[in-house]
């Protein structure tokens, strides 16, 4: 009995050991891990930045031209906004906001929302998601121009009932064999939108502009400046 009490012994110790090394070991990966993709996440964030406000429209520091802005519920995050500055001879031309599709086919999608001072779209980006590849993807900009047609979009154009995918009555194309996503994207721009617009004066008024003045910088449809151009 006291040999069987002994061995036992040594087998709970030895799995306590094991369950204390293999827990440690997975917590340590999965710290790894996360800082790996929270890296990933902010190269990606970095690189849309300037895809949407390109360096040669603005003359400010992007990344580091920051407000802190009031919460907004509609763009699907906990807490203050922290939006970008573009910037030409210190007037702000337009912000980028971070914003997340909270309905995504598999979860949230984040993203960026390029907006002028008059209320239309510069441009969006997805920055992390988990839709299904070959399917949900397609809002990628490397797997599809889907996302530019966003571009020059604002509140009124398409009017609000339309800020939808096509399948549900809207002006937005989705994707074969996908709906989910491509309309948890449209809706989650069409959110930053009315939140800028609900915000506005605020808006303007921490990015350092006159909530009064005409709107500035980009956002001209390209129709319109093929028009000017002529």
């Amino acid at each position: 009995m006291a040999a069987l009490a002994q061995s036992i012994r040594r087998s709970a110790i030895g799995l306590g050991l094991f369950a204390i090394i293999t827990g440690g070991t997975i917590a340590l990966t999965q710290q790894l891990t996360e800082d790996r993709i929270q890296e990933q996440v902010a190269r990606a964030e970095a690189a849309a930045l300037y895809e949407i406000i390109p360096e040669s429209e603005h003359d400010n520091d992007l990344l580091q031209d920051t407000v802190t802005l009031p919460p907004g519920e509609r763009l699907a995050i906990d807490g203050p906004i922290t939006a970008w500055v573009a910037r030409r001879d210190g007037q702000p031309i337009g912000l980028i906001f971070p914003a997340v599709a909270p309905d995504g086919y598999s979860g949230n999608i984040k993203m960026l929302v390029g907006v002028n001072l008059k209320g239309e779209v510069l441009g969006v980006r997805v920055t992390s998601h988990r839709e299904t590849p070959g399917l949900g993807d397609r809002v990628e900009l490397k797997k599809s121009n889907w996302v530019l047609s966003f571009e020059g979009r604002s509140l009124g154009n398409p009017e609000p009932r339309n800020w939808n995918v096509k399948k549900n009555g809207g002006v937005f194309d989705q994707f074969t064999g996908a709906t989910i996503t491509p309309r948890a994207v449209v809706k989650a721009v069409q959110h930053t939108l009315i939140y800028f617009r609900k915000n506005r004066r605020e808006i303007l008024s921490r990015a350092g502009a006159d909530p009064a003045s005409g709107p500035q910088g980009r956002g001209r449809g390209k129709q319109q400046q093929i028009r000017e151009q002529r």
